[in-house]
C-alpha cells in the first residue's frame, strides 16, 4: 500500500483524484456538465419529451456526480413529481408524469453507459421500476359520432377548409399527429396516391391516400403557397401548423358538441377508429401495417414476422374506407356503395 501511494505521489495523482474518474480516466461529469451533453445527443423526439425531466433532476442534483446518485434517490424524485404533476382534465394520478421520468433518466444513464462514465451494472435507473400503465380511455368512435364531429369541425372556425382536411387525413391515414404535422409537398407521390409519413422513432413509411384527398393536398399547397421542402399545411396567412392548431381544434368542437369535451376526443381518437375499423374488415396483418407497426414484432408477436401485409393490400384497405378505387388496390377488392354512393367506417361485418 505504502509502495502505492508513493507511486501515485510521484505521478502527482491525488486518491480524490481516483475516486472522481473512471476507469478510463475520465473525469465524472455532474449533472450540471452532462445533461446538456446528453440533449444534444438524442434526436427531436427525445428532446421535447425528456427536457423537462431532466431539467429537474438538474434542479435536484446539479454538482453531483452522475455515479452518486442510488436507485433510492431516483425513486423518491419520481415520487414527488407524481405527486406534484400538473392536475389537468386528463390527469391520472400524475403516473404518466411519473413514468416519463423513469424514461428520461433511463435515456439518461443509457448514455452515461455507452459514454463510459459508468458501468451497466452500475446503472441506478435500470433498478427503479416504471409505474403500471393503465389501459388507455381511448377507443373508436362510433358512425353517428364520427359524422358529428367532421360535420362540427367543417362548419366552424375560421378555417374550416383546414380543419375539415386535418381531420380527413387522420381518418384515411390513423396517422399520429407528428405524421400531418411533418408532412411536405415533396411527400406526396401524386400518381400512386401515396403520402411519407416521418413519425415517432424516426421512421418513414408510405401510406395510401384517396385521390380525392390527394386532391385536397395538392390544392392546398397551391391555394396557401407551401414550398416544396417545408410544412404542407398552412394558415391562409402562409404560416406553418403546429402542434398547439389540434388543442384549438378540438377545444373548439367541444364547445359545440359537449361529449367531445367531456370524453377529451382528440385526434388519436381517430387512429383508434379506422384502425379498428380495418382490423375488424381486412384483418389483424393489415391493420398492422395500416398503423405503420408491421416492422416492429413485438408490436404484434412473433407471427407478425410471417404475416406482414403488402402496400396493396393497406391501398386496398384505404379504398374500401372510403369508397374510392385506389391505383394500387388489389383487383376484385374494391369496395361496393351503397345507394347513396358513399361509404363511411361502416358496419364491421
Amino acid at each position: 500500500m505504502q509502495a502505492a501511494m508513493m507511486l501515485l505521489r510521484q505521478m502527482g495523482i491525488t486518491p480524490e483524484d481516483l475516486l472522481n474518474t473512471t476507469a478510463s480516466g475520465v473525469p465524472v461529469p455532474t449533472f450540471a456538465q452532462y445533461v446538456p451533453i446528453v440533449a444534444a445527443a438524442v434526436g427531436p423526439g427525445s428532446q421535447r419529451m425528456y427536457s423537462t425531466y431532466w431539467a429537474k433532476a438538474v434542479d435536484r442534483w446539479a454538482d453531483r456526480r452522475i455515479d452518486s446518485v442510488i436507485p433510492s434517490e431516483i425513486e423518491a424524485a419520481m415520487r414527488e413529481i407524481q405527486a406534484t404533476a400538473l392536475r389537468r382534465r386528463n390527469n391520472r394520478g400524475g403516473r404518466s408524469a411519473a413514468e416519463h421520468f423513469i424514461s428520461a433518466m433511463r435515456c439518461f444513464y443509457k448514455r452515461a453507459v455507452a459514454d463510459g462514465h459508468i458501468a451497466e451494472g452500475a446503472n441506478p435507473a435500470r433498478k427503479v421500476p416504471k409505474p403500471a400503465r393503465l389501459t388507455s380511455t381511448r377507443s373508436a368512435l362510433a358512425d353517428d359520432r364520427l359524422a358529428e364531429l367532421t360535420a362540427a369541425a367543417g362548419s366552424s372556425g375560421n378555417d374550416p377548409e383546414l380543419d375539415s382536411l386535418i381531420l380527413r387525413f387522420h381518418i384515411e391515414t390513423a396517422c399520429r399527429r407528428g405524421g400531418l404535422l411533418g408532412l411536405r409537398p415533396m411527400d406526396l407521390d401524386v400518381e400512386q396516391c401515396l403520402v411519407l409519413l416521418r413519425e415517432k422513432g424516426e421512421t418513414f413509411r408510405w401510406q395510401p391516400v384517396s385521390p380525392t384527398l390527394m386532391a385536397f393536398l395538392q390544392q392546398h399547397c397551391r391555394e396557401r403557397g407551401s414550398p416544396a421542402d417545408e410544412v404542407l399545411l398552412r394558415y391562409r396567412s402562409g404560416k406553418p401548423v403546429g402542434r398547439r392548431s389540434y388543442d384549438y381544434l378540438f377545444t373548439r368542437v367541444g364547445e359545440l358538441l359537449p361529449w367531445v369535451r367531456v370524453q377529451m376526443i382528440s385526434a388519436h381518437w381517430l387512429r383508434h377508429t379506422t384502425l379498428t375499423w380495418v382490423e375488424r374488415v381486412y384483418g389483424y396483418a393489415v391493420a398492422l401495417a395500416y398503423a405503420g407497426h408491421a416492422e416492429t414484432p413485438n408490436d404484434a408477436g412473433t407471427t407478425a414476422r410471417y404475416v406482414k401485409a403488402t402496400l396493396q393490400e393497406i391501398a386496398t384497405a384505404l379504398s374500401g374506407l372510403t369508397g374510392e378505387p385506389h391505383p394500387l388496390a388489389l383487383p376484385g377488392n374494391l369496395p361496393v356503395l351503397d345507394s347513396a354512393g358513399d361509404v363511411l367506417i361502416g358496419e364491421y361485418d
